[in-house]
């Protein structure tokens, strides 16, 4: 069973973080969520990775400021240059030594850049690979939705005008009742050809944990990040990047570009599924897994004492 521990950040935001596998494990991997979501869509990976490494693989996941089970906070620090901070000190609290795979899916992934950007040397010292689903280092650049780029542009007005009143609306969270009705429109935003019932119901249940706050808050700021040049300066680390061929958020140029810039870099696009791969593509996520955390282990020390 996995262990549950609170971090508690330096502007009393609390989060939720779970841990399973041995302090001593010989490598930490760290699985970011998406914007909206929470630990929980990481599931699928869990059991596998528990499975094929065994005790010599630490995996750890948190719910982000105002996502899931983790406190709400001032909306000044809805940005992604906070949840940088916020990884460096999860880190710090929860895996202080050893090499570390940083995983991360959409917001996730925008997250360890945030963090790679913000904390050079921090990160330098402790990751050792990377895994990009679903994800970009654009902003919205190539965000059309799947649709004509016009509509696009209706759509992320509205989309940009709504999440500034929501941002406003604090620690309340979105009624259940509302996303229930909205659960169609949820499905065709998130997901590729195949939806299993559960893992609809399983995103709607977490973004009816996210605060208001959170979901309009974050908006702006991952709209307008751009890290590219980050990226680049990361090459030398093993990395994969996968999408989906029908991702509406976060289609293939966005993986593609990530691939650009980190050469090295496995890039897997999924025919038919759409954003919300970890869950529609189990399988080709954890084999990415699978490949940079092996190519890790590879050039690990055996671990002799608890760190």
């Amino acid at each position: 069973m996995p262990e549950h521990v609170e971090v508690r950040l330096t502007d009393d935001v609390r989060l939720h973080v779970e841990t399973s596998g041995p302090a001593d494990a010989e490598v930490t991997a760290v699985l970011l969520h998406g914007w909206t979501l929470d630990g929980r869509s990481w599931h699928r990976q869990l059991a596998e990775l528990r499975e094929r490494f065994g005790d010599r693989v630490r995996v750890v996941t948190y719910d982000a400021r105002g996502h899931g089970r983790s406190g709400c906070m001032a909306l000044r620090t809805a940005t992604l240059a906070q949840l940088g901070d916020d990884l460096a000190a999860v880190l710090d609290a929860v895996a202080p030594a050893g090499p570390v795979v940083l995983v991360g899916h959409s917001m996730g992934g925008m997250t360890i850049m945030e963090y790679a950007h913000r904390h050079p040397g921090h990160f330098a010292a402790r990751t050792a690979g990377l895994v990009f689903v679903s994800t970009t280092a654009e902003g919205h650049t190539h965000t059309v939705y799947g649709l004509s780029p016009r509509i696009a542009r209706l759509i992320r007005l509205a989309e940009t005008t709504g999440a500034g009143v929501l941002a406003r609306c604090g620690a309340w969270r979105p009624p259940r009742a509302l996303l229930r009705a909205l659960r169609p429109s949820i499905r065709w935003m998130l997901f590729g050809d195949r939806c299993d019932p559960t893992d609809i119901r399983l995103v709607t249940s977490a973004v009816a944990r996210a605060t208001l706050r959170s979901i309009g808050g974050f908006r702006a700021s991952i709209g307008a990040q751009h890290r590219l040049d980050t990226l680049a300066a990361l090459a030398h680390l093993p990395a994969a990047a996968l999408v989906g061929d029908r991702d509406r958020l976060t289609p293939p140029p966005c993986a593609e570009s990530i691939a650009a810039a980190l050469p090295a870099t496995e890039l897997t696009v999924c025919p038919g599924a759409g954003h919300m791969l970890m869950m529609e593509r189990p399988e080709q996520v954890n084999a990415a897994l699978a490949g940079v955390l092996g190519r890790v282990l590879a050039g690990a020390p055996e671990a002799s004492a608890p760190r």
